[in-house]
């Protein structure tokens, strides 16, 4: 097929090379090229007609832009020899697509619409105002623009076998009743239809206007600046006749396709009317006539046209047809892996109980084993790592909260001054002791509430997850087991919640420990006091306020330089028994918490969430 066509396409350059008038005479191709291309063309439009590009998958077309009034209208209803929309401002406000397609015999011939899934057979006449009642169910009544097409499907005599994309055209100003980002829109729809590489970009340029500073061409040129699938189209050459032969020859926007030079039709010229002086413009005009007969006529046009759309037809159907298999392939997959049809409720039983042992051991491998393969490239997913983050986090604030901030012992020494006759002397007040945890806990417990809170709603996550993995094909199914599961994760979430108000009440009303981790931290900082003593007598009258003490390195001492030694004493001695003791709590809390939130976790997978 390739090397038939090639061949053709071949000799049909030859054909026009050597007798070109009998290309303005004749607008049609042979009937054995027209018999090669037109089965392939009609393949390619059945396969526009089933959305493929929605696949991904680009056809081959002819896509016709321009500039607003750059004569795209007249360029069509010459090729296709009827009449379309004008108006002032943007006549095409959706992309038009024309099929055009040669028959043999006027009994043949056939015009139809479709649009939004409607179609019907219209006659010649009624081609206007069927497209301005198709725009305006699509697109409104007023001067919007949208992106969903119109087909208008042309076969008569002499037509010539070509399918192009007519798109709105190009305006920078918009005018009353158009969004102020029409150009915007214009050229997000321009662009979807001249980026693929198997799109030939029809640029339609007015004779009487700088080529170069058309915005047509620099949309063109921003998908293919080498210009190796842009053909131009000059209108009104008739009214820009000085330097016409400089423009298309001298090519300044680097249009490798060429350049045909055509005059549009006059009010109600006929089509033969026009040709027929489009010819006489291009033989007798003194400076047009210098334009080589291969660059000038919509006949010239239309057969360059097809023979362009042959080439790109040739070159792109087999990776076309590759694309199809492959996609073809994943939907038949896709449709492999749909549930099978359940005849009973005893079949819906086995389904629900196998899904459900599915979903149970993916949550085991998940959130207690550890084991992510299912989901390797999810990192999300990654269950018990994300928890050790969460642990990690929160048992770094709880060590951080110990770190020695702000004003040293000025807390200890205000409050044992209120606590003066509570006790015995030489014995610290236990009440201060217990204010000063009580406001150590204070200071985490919002943080461990909200530990409780993430965890519970990341694993909720990741439940619903594996509940959509294993029944996105049965819908009712997985909406009922989300609910299930949703009410179950906030009756988890309260208990887990309940658990660590409950620790911290205990932590902030009780102070006890077995652990000899007191002993030894309280040992360890209080071997300091005599030393950090010394240093805080030797800064008495100096400017400096600072001490460095082991431990805590340098600390902030300003407020208690001028204190009675014994006060600052007892108030080190105070504040060292916290921080050992706050070392117990933070081992308490740092693993208690997280052994609940996990043993819960656990509850839920092995035998809560399938009950």
């Amino acid at each position: 097929m390739r090397m038939s066509i090639d061949s053709l396409s071949q000799r049909l350059r030859m054909s026009m090379m050597e007798d070109t008038e009998n290309a303005h005479q004749d607008l049609s191709l042979t009937i054995a090229y027209r018999e090669k291309i037109r089965p392939l063309l009609d393949a390619v439009d059945n396969l526009r007609k089933l959305d493929i590009m929605k696949e991904g998958i680009q056809l081959p077309s002819i896509v016709v832009v321009g500039d607003q009034s750059s004569g795209k209208s007249s360029v069509l209803e010459s090729l296709a020899a009827i009449k379309l929309p004008r108006g002032i401002g943007i006549c095409t406000r959706v992309p038009l697509v024309v099929r055009l397609q040669s028959c043999s015999d006027q009994s043949e011939a056939q015009i139809s619409i479709e649009y939004s899934g409607n179609a019907e057979i219209i006659q010649e006449r009624d081609i206007t105002a069927k497209i301005d009642a198709a725009t305006k169910a699509i697109a409104g009544d007023g001067k919007g623009i949208s992106n969903t097409p119109i087909t208008l499907h042309i076969t008569k005599v002499g037509a010539p076998d070509l399918t192009m994309v007519d798109l709105p055209g190009i305006t920078r100003v918009p005018v009353a009743g158009q969004p102020g980002d029409i150009y915007e829109q214009i050229r997000d729809i321009i662009m979807e239809y001249i980026s693929p590489k198997e799109s030939i970009i029809l640029n339609v340029l007015a004779a009487n206007v700088d080529f170069p500073t058309c915005e047509s061409i620099k949309l063109s040129q921003s998908v293919d600046p080498e210009g190796e699938r842009t053909l131009a189209v000059v209108t009104k050459s008739d009214k820009a006749t000085e330097d016409l032969f400089e423009k298309v020859t001298m090519d300044a926007v680097n249009i490798r396709l060429g350049y045909v030079c055509v005059r549009n039709g006059v009010g109600n010229e006929s089509n033969a009317k026009a040709r027929e002086k489009e010819k006489q413009l291009f033989d007798s005009h003194s400076l047009l006539k210098k334009i080589d007969k291969s660059m000038v006529g919509i006949p010239v046009l239309a057969q360059k046209l097809m023979q362009i759309q042959a080439m790109i037809i040739n070159t792109s159907l087999p990776e076309i047809c590759s694309k199809i298999d492959t996609t073809l392939g994943k939907r038949q997959a896709e449709l492999n892996s749909l549930p099978q049809h359940l005849c009973n409720p005893r079949e819906a039983d086995k389904v629900f109980m196998r899904l459900l042992k599915e979903i149970k051991e993916s949550l085991n491998k998940i959130v207690i084993l550890g084991d992510f393969e299912q989901f390797e490239e999810d990192p999300y997913m990654r269950c018990t790592a994300r928890l050790k983050d969460m642990f990690d986090e929160f048992y770094r604030e709880l060590c951080e909260n110990d770190a020695s901030r702000g004003r040293f012992l000025y807390k200890e020494t205000q409050m044992l001054g209120e606590a003066k006759g509570v006790g015995l002397p030489n014995f610290p007040p236990r009440s201060v002791f217990l204010r000063l945890l009580q406001h150590k806990v204070e200071e985490v417990e919002e943080r461990a509430e909200r530990l409780a809170s993430t965890v519970w709603d990341y694993l909720e996550n990741i439940v619903n997850r594996v509940i959509d993995n294993y029944c996105h094909c049965y819908p009712q199914l997985r909406s009922r087991v989300q609910r299930a599961v949703q009410g179950l994760v906030v009756e988890k979430k309260q208990e887990c919640t309940a658990h660590v108000k409950l620790m911290i009440e205990m932590e902030k009303s009780v102070d006890f420990t077995l652990s000899h981790v007191y002993i030894e931290t309280y040992g360890r900082l209080i071997q300091y006091e005599a030393r950090f003593m010394e240093r805080l007598s030797n800064l008495s009258g100096g400017m400096r306020k600072t001490v460095f003490l082991e431990e805590f390195g340098e600390v902030e001492v300003g407020d208690i330089m001028e204190m009675p030694s014994e006060r600052v004493k007892e108030a080190y001695e105070m504040q060292m028994r916290v921080r050992a003791y706050w070392e117990v709590v933070v081992l308490r809390m740092g693993d208690g918490i997280p052994l609940h939130l996990k043993f819960v976790c656990r509850k839920l997978v092995d035998c809560e969430l399938e009950a």
